[in-house]
């Protein structure tokens, strides 16, 4: 049975950086924290589960894992399209 509490990841990337970083993690009421904070300030949300999962285990200011370069860039990917459409 899958775990059900509700989790959040936020990472964050600049360019010259080699891999985003893991800025905020949480579960329960800290991720509906997270999620609401990333709301009221227009931050893109994307969901996946499988990825918060394994991001929930890594550390706060750790670069993500290079197995997952892949999965995240499917996230900057989404977050580049959010920002075009709303700039256009």
């Amino acid at each position: 049975m899958k775990d059900k509490m509700k989790k959040a990841a936020a990472l964050s990337y600049k360019e010259g950086q080699d891999a985003p970083i893991i800025t905020a993690l949480g579960r329960g009421e800290t991720a509906e924290r997270i999620i609401k904070t990333a709301m009221k300030n227009d931050v893109p949300i994307f969901e996946n589960e499988d990825l918060v999962s394994t991001l929930i285990h890594l550390d706060l200011g750790q670069q993500i894992p290079q197995e997952l370069y892949s999965v995240v860039a499917e996230v900057l990917v989404f977050i580049s399209d959010v920002e075009n459409k709303l700039k256009g």
